[in-house]
């Protein structure tokens, strides 16, 4: 079994996966120019395209809705839409730029008036101190940002805002002191408006990154979301309307020329509204309204650095993702519903809203809620809507309509809605008085078993199983049990995951092409080429992502085909998300997979680049390095990490393995010690440890390590084989036979189990 140089194949897969649905995701150089031809393509009707951007010239601008549409423009005139993005301006600038100075980490922030014009000056990308010009405000309430120009078409987003219900300044990030070499410093990437908040806060917004120069072009047809960005381009409307053949006494269907009409379903309406209210990744360039949600884009799952374990809100998730859970969006109850989709207000106030649907004798009484009626505490929103404070001032209730459920706060420490108000409380008080008041016995559902997956134990397997195969469950908290599946290898799970890929549910069919990328080479081709036909566009692209390594002569005809039709899409997709970290770290993947180690090289330095603080792509260069032979570079590059981030036991673990394939037994046994002592957890550590303790002749310490590793995990297949391996040579074939069992009943027809379980009887026939 030897070394394995670098992560855990399947764990260094996630990681990069989790990166980039942390930053958003994929991008690499343009392919090398293919000269296979295809016969007869065009009688497919299989031909996806690449989704092309609007233009300009299909809107006619918001003033051209008021002639027919009065009512729901001035609804929308001040709402957060009208302001989501607007020109700085005396009207629209809510800040104090009296000369007022603001001091916070370290960093003096002072605004004033130059003229017309409104300023700041503050620290700058080289550490010193500008003044620059406001050229637009972002958002309204309860927090409003501001914007500053950059050269290479750069607009930053600044760190400092202003709060409009305490009329004061702010730190977006008050608890952090933020180098101006790091990627979310104002100046940076996590605060760059072309690559972050764009999209979202202007009408048919065209990103244009250029990744040559690493500048933009971004442009947008109406600065903020305007009437059309949710109804699309109305000048075919217009024109239909003013035309000879409109008649009004006919019954004109607006959906003829439009979107987000009242014509549209649930799922069609929810997922108009979710292209920007949602935590998603995105695959096309720009939005025009073809197709689905996810032919553009795909909403995260409930992973739980992005949720917590049970499905509630942890990171900022903007809706989608939460209100799909819920019973509601499965019974077809819309966003408009409860909003009004111009002043994007709530409809009624109280439980009013509520009791659109639900009766008032069974819910909003006493006897449901055990709270004081006519208070907040009787609120329904309060209990089934607990929210969480993002970008410091902003509180946003969870869409996830759950009940609360104090008993999995105390297993698992998960947030409830009783201790958010009783706040000197705690959990297990919480879950006493609900089982007071409504029995021991509680509704199992996906949470329980999410919760029980987020300990990535085999425990978890069969529970996992049962939530992916029932398809009555919501598809995101299925995806969600697919993914931590990827974590678990088991034959189970493996096969499940398998499985999956004929799922109905594209979310679930996305996550196994995802946590797939990281199985052999046969099984990947087995089970995801036939994605690449998927209908939709996310789906078949990640799947040819998770093929990228596979020579295209090991296709059948059928599936080159497939292949070379979905790569436009994937190709424009991955460009779209070149100024991202997580896409340059992709284009390495991609490169290196292809031969091409000069281009991984630069594209892993783009990335550690963009972000200073990306260990992760310095552990892959130093990985890349290796390989081509520059041993030290890639020394020097590990305890660069380790310099940097002490505790960080991954860079340990590499330079161990580096030095344990260089010969170096003395330093790997060092290294690999040092990262149990950091992750105890890392079994890799303990395989690769008892190995080199066994290399050097230390045969007690390698027996001891590897038996420590099984104190984790007594089913760990590689430990096992390793110290059956030590004990049969060593001549001590009892201890060998009594580590064999688990051995056989995983591979019970694997040749060389099979001679090895003979070879240790016969061993023990011959003492």
């Amino acid at each position: 079994m030897g070394y394995f140089f670098g992560l855990n194949k399947r764990s260094y897969t996630l990681i990069i996966l989790l990166l980039i649905s942390i930053q958003s995701f994929l991008f690499f150089q343009h392919c090398e120019k293919r000269t296979e031809t295809v016969e007869a393509v065009e009688e497919d009707p299989f031909q996806p395209e690449v989704a092309k951007a609007l233009l300009d010239n299909q809107y006619a601008g918001t003033e051209s809705c008021i002639e027919c549409h009065e009512k729901e423009y001035y609804e929308w005139l001040g709402s957060h839409h009208d302001e989501s993005m607007m020109v700085a301006t005396d009207s629209s600038i809510k800040g104090d730029f009296n000369n007022v100075t603001f001091f916070k980490n370290g960093v003096y922030t002072r605004f004033f008036k130059q003229g017309k014009k409104f300023m700041v000056n503050t620290e700058g990308d080289d550490g010193e101190y500008h003044d620059y010009e406001i050229l637009y405000t972002f958002g309204t309430e309860p927090l409003q940002q501001y914007i500053v120009e950059f050269p290479r078409g750069r607009y930053q987003c600044l760190r400092i805002a202003w709060d409009t219900d305490s009329s004061m300044w702010f730190d977006l990030y008050p608890d952090f002191v933020i180098s101006n070499k790091e990627w979310i410093h104002w100046t940076g990437g996590g605060m760059n408006w072309n690559t972050a908040c764009a999209d979202c806060h202007s009408t048919n917004l065209r990103k244009n990154y250029i990744n040559e120069s690493d500048s933009f072009n971004t442009l947008f047809t109406i600065i903020n979301v305007s009437c059309e960005a949710c109804h699309g381009p109305s000048k075919a409307h217009n024109d239909f309307i003013n035309s000879d053949l409109y008649d009004e006494s006919d019954a004109y269907d607006a959906y003829q020329h439009l979107f987000l009409t009242r014509r549209d379903s649930s799922e069609q309406q929810v997922d108009q509204c979710a292209r920007c209210h949602s935590r998603r990744v995105q695959f096309t360039e720009a939005y025009n309204h073809d197709g689905l949600f996810e032919d553009h884009y795909m909403g995260e799952i409930l992973a739980d650095h992005l949720y917590f374990p049970d499905g509630q809100i942890l990171e900022e998730d903007y809706v989608y993702s939460s209100f799909i859970q819920t019973k509601m969006y499965h019974q077809d109850v819309k966003c408009t519903n409860c909003h009004n989709p111009h002043t994007t207000k709530l409809k009624y106030e109280g439980n009013k809203l509520c009791l659109q649907c639900h009766e008032a004798e069974k819910y909003d009484i006493y006897e449901h809620h055990f709270h004081e009626m006519n208070t907040d505490a009787a609120l329904c929103i309060n209990c089934h809507m607990d929210g969480r404070y993002y970008m410091v001032n902003d509180y946003r209730r969870d869409h996830s309509f759950r009940v609360p459920r104090p008993d999995l706060s105390v297993e698992y420490g998960v947030p409830n809605a009783c201790i958010s108000c009783h706040t000197d409380s705690t959990d297990q008080w919480a879950s006493d008085w609900v089982v007071e008041w409504y029995g021991p016995e509680r509704v199992k559902n996906y949470a329980d078993v999410l919760c029980l997956g987020s300990t990535r134990t085999e425990e978890a397997v069969p529970d996992l199983v049962r939530l992916i195969n029932d398809k009555t469950q919501p598809a995101i908290a299925r995806a969600t049990a697919v993914w931590y599946l990827g974590f678990i290898d088991t034959e189970l799970s493996n096969r499940t995951i398998f499985n999956a890929a004929g799922d109905p549910a594209p979310q679930v069919r996305y996550v196994v092409a995802e946590v797939m990328q990281s199985f052999p080479t046969e099984i990947r081709y087995q089970y995801l080429a036939p994605l690449l036909r998927d209908p939709y566009r996310s789906v078949r692209t990640m799947a040819l992502d998770a093929l990228t390594d596979i020579p295209m002569s090991q296709f059948s005809e059928e599936y080159r085909k497939d292949y070379l039709k979905v790569l436009p899409e994937y190709k424009a997709m991955l460009d779209m998300r070149a100024d991202f970290t997580g896409g340059q770290a992709m284009i390495a993947r991609y490169n290196e997979r292809q031969g091409r180690p000069e281009a991984a090289e630069t594209a892993l330095k783009k990335a550690i680049r963009f972000d200073t603080l990306f260990n992760v792509g310095r552990i892959n260069l130093a990985h890349l390095y290796h390989n081509q032979g520059k041993t030290q570079e890639a020394i020097d590059l590990f305890k660069l990490v380790i310099k940097m981030e002490p505790q960080y036991d991954p860079a340990y673990y590499s330079l161990g393995l580096l030095y344990a394939e260089t010969g170096n037994i003395e330093s790997a046994i060092e290294y690999l010690q040092r990262t149990i002592n950091i992750n105890p957890n890392n079994l890799r550590a303990y395989y690769n440890l008892g190995l080199a303790y066994q290399q050097s002749g230390d045969i007690e310490q390698a027996e001891n390590i590897f038996i420590k590793g099984l104190a984790i995990d007594e089913r760990n297949i590689d430990i096992t084989y390793a110290l059956v391996i030590l004990y049969v040579q060593q001549g001590a074939f009892a201890k060998a036979g009594a580590y064999m069992p688990l051995l056989k009943s995983s591979f019970p027809d694997e040749p060389n189990i099979i001679e090895l379980d003979n070879h240790i009887k016969q061993g023990l026939n011959a003492n």
